[in-house]
């Protein structure tokens, strides 16, 4: 017998023998051990509660400097006499009585020179000029002018006769001077303003976790922000005091062990003498009398890969588009070519060190097979699947923020007619595009794919509930609303009218029956013949709107009780009011397609406007960039970052819309006619072949001039005019050039049109308009 096993056996044996003394000695390690995790824990908290005390004392500063800033300017207002005093008088008035005043400007309250000279001028400028116009109290904003920022402050001065806005500008180095010096390198502190940091102290590396100890400062957009390494709450999240009572309980039991034996013998005593021990069971004992039940080891299941899902259609670049995957089935897309694409995202993940992925798919007749297909390229690299079924592809965008999993793949043809389909791919809260999408095809052609001795499992998981009920605990709508939803026959038609019943809504279904064929019309809110039978039905039975959906549930649109058409633009007017109220300053991102309006009705609700390309995975990738709470396409995609993920969701967006709707307070049609009014079409399509789409913008970009616009290349050619635009674009999801037009009057659209028309028959005069 070894040294170490003589040892062994001692210590057993003493442990039988003096079973209270090792009760004592292991209560004693435990009482260490609490003792000195929650004083680590304690200290570990000290730096957050060090920043939450910082925080405090900078809002106390801040509050009381920007209160005296606005009551100089409030001071100085109450000098102005709409009938004598002259501009030069104002601006002297206002000079003097803020301190630190670096630069007067008087505007009129129209703001039309401002509008005029917006370069000039600045976004910024403009957004706390709109803020300021009409307003009682004094408007207090940082912005950025010329690569400086700039503390802007307006008040309106005068009555309708007489009306003046007044513009003060402070250097931002006052809020500065204010701010602690230091701060510690464990900690993080900022003076924020909508999504942007523009004080900052400490370690950067902390702002993302800092809006969680945001407190505001008042009467003005700011709040200040802080936070340190998150720490580790401990037990009941108390901060170490749970370990610190736990130290001290085990502590005590240790004290009182020795004497348990004494204590428990007096108890038998007075119960009238020793209880006999009950002998204990054998192994053996304990199986026969069936305690326990014998090991029975079962084998693992074993995942037989059958290698059915070969491509039977050539692998084409042409599919691998913009910012997803489309193809049409049984040409260049089919199960095998799936199943490249599973392995390809397989390894890409196995490199990328995530477990496992989500994959949902529509309601096509060819997407269950590419499911099947893409699952088995999956799984061939030893990742798993979550397999969530026929959802729309907000349901899969939601699961992977609501499982375990951080990726997704929904098999979808979107939109398009029903022989095509795709895939929408996500992987570690990333929407996949360009490059991104075009290194599948490039790793499938160079067979750079990664392949596990061990194949992957397959999960299958019901989230459709999971998502109604997360919706609907945020969204109830103020009043019932009558509504006729339109699926067309699209897999939305499974969950949309369940989720705007649950919030309060009375539905009226058509078309919600899915169906892959699409026999009644094809699901494309965005074309206004699809829309024909949904403003039939809202108009016969006297519903308070109308609301259409896509073929997979991420776009929307809407229709009044008259049967109006409400552009998704329009739509997010509403949206952006109704979010900058909550999160003033906050950057609203448009593309290219949408509405000349958007810029300044987002800058007259305190909004900062960013207009982008066009593309779902575009937008997203944007967003992320720039913090934005809110993006929205003229196809109908809404992104929502406030109170939800952040992802396009046709649904989401109908019950937001729906509870801003049964909240105005004079009606819905009254929302409606607040919005402005111009003269615009629809998307109008041209046709061509694949691919031709952008090598005709390609030779329209280097040949096209339009006098006197303001030109626009991020996305196709867009050219502004002081009273319109139009805009040419090729389409990344079919081949089609899209085409939109927008003017204050019919006669100016359609000049506008026919300049375009134009310019585009130079390029190539066999193009067929669709005006």
């Amino acid at each position: 017998m070894s040294n170490i096993q003589v040892y062994l056996d001692k210590v057993r044996f003493w442990v039988q023998s003096n079973p209270w003394k090792t009760a004592t000695i292991v209560c004693g390690l435990i009482a260490l051990w609490f003792a000195f995790h929650g004083a680590a824990l304690y200290s570990e908290n000290k730096t957050q509660r060090d920043a939450i005390k910082v925080r405090d004392k900078s809002v106390t500063q801040l509050q009381s400097l920007s209160s005296n800033l606005i009551s100089q300017m409030q001071q100085a207002s109450k000098l102005y006499d709409p009938a004598q005093s002259a501009p030069e008088s104002i601006k002297n008035q206002f000079a003097n009585s803020v301190k630190d005043a670096e630069l007067v400007e008087l505007y009129t309250t129209g703001l039309q020179v401002a509008y005029e000279n917006i370069d000039k001028v600045g976004i910024g400028k403009l957004a706390v000029l709109e803020s300021g116009a009409g307003a009682e109290q004094v408007s207090i904003r940082i912005i950025n002018v010329k690569g400086q920022n700039k503390i802007a402050l307006v008040k309106a001065l005068g009555d309708d006769t007489h009306s003046v806005l007044v513009y003060v500008q402070v250097p931002l180095a006052v809020l500065d001077s204010v701010m602690p010096a230091n701060v510690s390198e464990g900690a993080y502190l900022a003076l924020r303003q909508g999504q942007l940091d523009l004080l900052t102290r400490g370690n950067a590396e902390f702002a993302n976790t800092a809006e969680m100890n945001a407190s505001e400062i008042a009467k003005t957009p700011w709040r200040i922000v802080a936070s340190s390494a998150i720490p580790n709450k401990g037990i009941f999240e108390l901060g170490g005091a749970a370990e610190l009572g736990l130290a001290l309980l085990f502590t005590l039991l240790a004290i009182a062990a020795p004497f348990s034996p004494k204590y428990l013998e007096k108890l038998r005593l007075k119960a009238g003498g020793m209880a006999q021990e009950e002998a204990g069971l054998t192994l053996h004992e304990m199986q026969a009398q069936g305690v326990i039940q014998p090991d029975e080891t079962n084998p693992a299941p074993v995942f037989d890969i059958k290698d059915v899902a070969y491509p039977k259609v050539p692998l084409e670049r042409s599919i691998f588009r913009a910012y997803d995957i489309r193809g049409i089935v049984g040409t260049n897309l089919d199960a095998g070519i799936a199943r490249l694409i599973g392995e390809v995202i397989g390894t890409i993940l196995v490199e990328k060190g995530l477990r496992g992925i989500v994959v949902g798919y529509d309601g096509r007749l060819s997407s269950p097979k590419l499911a099947d297909g893409l699952t088995e390229g999956l799984i061939a690299t030893g990742v798993t699947v979550l397999n969530i079924g026929q959802v729309p592809t907000p349901v899969v965008y939601f699961a992977t923020y609501n499982s375990e999993f951080t990726s997704g793949i929904s098999i979808t043809g979107s939109h398009n007619p029903p022989d095509y389909n795709g895939f929408k791919i996500m992987i570690d809260g990333h929407t996949l595009s360009g490059d991104e999408i075009t290194n599948i095809f490039e790793r499938i052609a160079e067979k750079k794919i990664l392949k596990s001795s061990v194949p992957g499992v397959t999960l299958s998981k019901t989230i459709v509930p999971e998502y109604i009920e997360y919706i609907t605990n945020d969204i109830q709508i103020d009043r019932p609303l009558k509504i006729v939803v339109d699926c067309g026959n699209g897999v939305p038609g499974s969950v949309a009218p369940a989720v705007l019943t649950a919030i309060g809504a009375e539905v009226e279904e058509i078309y919600c029956d899915v169906d892959g064929n699409f026999p009644n019309h094809h699901p494309d809110p965005s074309d206004p013949n699809n829309l024909v039978d949904l403003i039939n039905l809202v108009k016969h039975t006297g519903a308070d709107i109308g609301l259409a959906f896509d073929g997979d549930g991420d776009r929307l649109g809407v229709v009044t009780a008259q049967g109006e058409i409400i552009y998704p633009d329009q739509i997010l007017m509403l949206f952006a009011q109704d979010v900058l109220n909550r999160n003033p300053g906050a950057a609203i991102i448009y593309d290219v397609k949408c509405t000349g309006a958007l810029q300044g009705h987002i800058l007259r609700h305190g909004g900062s406007p960013i207009m982008w390309k066009t593309g779902h995975s575009l937008i997203k990738a944007k967003m992320k960039e720039t913090h934005a709470e809110l993006a929205g396409e003229m196809s109908g995609h809404f992104f929502f970052a406030e109170r939800w993920f952040g992802f396009d969701d046709g649904i989401y967006a109908a019950a937001r819309l729906l509870e801003i709707l049964a909240a105005a307070p004079e009606g819905i049609q009254a929302v409606f006619d607040e919005l402005p009014k111009l003269f615009s079409t629809p998307e109008l399509k041209i046709e061509l072949q694949e691919g031709e789409q952008h090598t005709f913008i390609e030779e329209f970009l280097s040949k096209a001039t339009f006098d006197g616009a303001r030109i626009n290349t991020i996305d196709g050619l867009r050219a502004d005019w002081p009273n319109g635009w139009g805009l040419v674009r090729a389409s990344n999801t079919t081949p089609v050039l899209v085409l939109r037009f927008e003017a204050e009057d019919q006669k100016q659209l359609i000049e506008i049109q026919q300049q375009f028309k134009d310019q585009m028959l130079a390029v190539r005069d066999d193009l067929q308009f669709p005006f």
